[in-house]
């Protein structure tokens, strides 16, 4: 098992995260890897790329190339952007499934496909809300499925946002990288939020960005997280003779294929963001659940 940590050297809040994980443990310096510098500790890997990483494409395969090892999973320390400018910590998955084949995708990743979720994300979302008590200025947040880069390993971003007012909150960054390291085992510990080839593993669709639904339901202990699917990630058409058509339904298709390869043998289940969607457009979507064998459920039937 190999856990490689990714780091954005041109980004104050992937770059703090990574040096208060190098402040944790006694951290081995290995040879560069592409010329960028790669440290080790027990399972966990450190690559500092020289910029950003949206656009980095198969990035687990070239650390695989250069090194012999097969990472099994991939954590990005970043910094989160928003218009509004409030502080917040958000953890998300990525993916552009509704970007059409013959699109570039605007901000990285491969058109119409998202690699598989990392299965800690809901784990440390809970840790997140436990250990951030100290960052009250701070609101915390899941975000639904966005961005690139491409990579075919299971994947989350922990992030700092919205403004350079607060890329830099060092005391933020600490709680991050606190949470990769606990979260990871490199306390010694048996980590928080493998997968136990077990239990409900919730894929939402629709709402906006900020995952409100996600959010509530994965506060629950018992609760995985797959792959959260805004609104605007589920885009619809219809002509004038009421044929369908439109990417929704291939970002259900993707969602649902790179989750079931994240969570071999969990029960993947679904909610659906009802007032998001025009009636005929959530009969699609349940015909599809339907065909695809994953049942819509009300946050009551989930959480109880």
């Amino acid at each position: 098992m190999v856990s490689l940590i990714i780091v954005s050297g041109g980004d104050i809040a992937s770059y703090n995260q990574a040096n208060f994980l190098l402040e944790m443990a006694p951290w081995t310096e290995l040879q560069t890897v592409e010329g960028s510098r790669a440290y080790s500790y027990m399972h966990a890997r450190i690559w500092w790329m020289p910029d950003g990483v949206l656009w980095e494409d198969n990035l687990d395969k070239r650390w695989n190339k250069a090194t012999g090892e097969m990472p099994t999973e991939v954590i990005f320390p970043s910094r989160h952007s928003a218009a509004s400018g409030k502080p917040s910590l958000t953890l998300h998955p990525i993916g552009t499934m509704q970007v059409p084949t013959d699109e570039v995708p605007k901000f990285g990743g491969k058109s119409s496909a998202c690699p598989p979720p990392n299965p800690r994300l809901a784990p440390w979302w809970r840790e997140l809300n436990r250990v951030a008590g100290k960052l009250d200025e701070f609101e915390l947040s899941l975000e639904t499925t966005h961005h690139g880069p491409w990579l075919e390993t299971p994947s989350l971003f922990i992030e700092i946002g919205s403004t350079d007012a607060t890329w830099g909150h060092e005391i933020a960054a600490q709680v991050l990288a606190g949470i990769i390291f606990r979260g990871l085992g490199l306390d010694g510990s048996t980590g928080i939020g493998g997968w136990e080839n077990k239990g409900k593993v919730l894929i939402t669709l629709g709402g906006g960005h900020y995952a409100p639904r996600a959010n509530k339901i994965c506060l629950a202990d018992d609760i995985w997280l797959g792959h959260m699917l805004a609104t605007y990630a589920l885009p619809f058409t219809k002509d004038e003779d009421g044929n369908i058509g439109g990417m929704w339904e291939n970002s259900i298709r993707e969602a649902v294929k790179s989750t079931k390869a994240a969570f071999p043998g969990g029960e993947i289940i679904s909610s659906m963001e009802k007032k998001a969607f025009k009636g005929w457009q959530r009969q699609a979507i349940r015909d599809l659940m339907f065909e695809l064998g994953i049942p819509i459920m009300r946050t009551a039937q989930i959480i109880g």
